[in-house]
């Protein structure tokens, strides 16, 4: 029996993994009619920091935190975009296919990869109903996803 990686950012491959991951979803995106829509400011630079970001979350590095503006930041970015559950739904069935093209045939792995985006996309769509500039308060650290769900 193989050792398991002790974090899951070491599971999927490290920010290496991620960027494979990020970009084949991305490209799933950007070709779909209900998302492509809420990403309409999208730069290819967004794919370079949703693999940092989900690097921190899963145990790597806190690029994020240190470079990108940390969990305050990346909320904001979600303020005004109005995602509905219809959208969240559709977006997790694309992730779903870039994790099953993309990540280590591991099932454990991509039940939990998939755990963190269902629970974070609800918290995407909560906070995308209000209105840009809207005050967040403090939401604490970036959070971190490991194999036992949130840590």
């Amino acid at each position: 029996m193989t050792e398991r990686a002790e974090t899951l950012y070491e599971a999927v491959g490290g920010i290496d993994g991620l960027r494979r991951l990020s970009n084949t979803f991305y490209e799933g995106v950007l070709a779909d009619p209900l998302l492509a829509p809420v990403f309409a400011d999208f730069t290819p630079t967004h794919i370079e920091h949703v693999a940092v970001w989900l690097g921190e979350i899963f145990g790597g590095p806190a690029r994020f935190t240190a470079e990108l503006g940390g969990h305050q930041a990346l909320l904001r970015a979600h303020l005004g975009l109005s995602i509905t559950e219809e959208h969240r739904t559709r977006w997790l069935e694309l992730m779903a296919a870039a994790v099953d093209k993309e990540l280590p045939d591991d099932e454990l792995l991509r039940r939990r990869v998939m755990e963190y985006f269902d629970w974070g996309t609800r918290i995407a769509r909560d906070v995308s109903a209000a209105p840009v500039g809207e005050e967040l308060g403090d939401p604490g650290p970036t959070p971190r996803w490991g194999w036992d769900g949130l840590v």
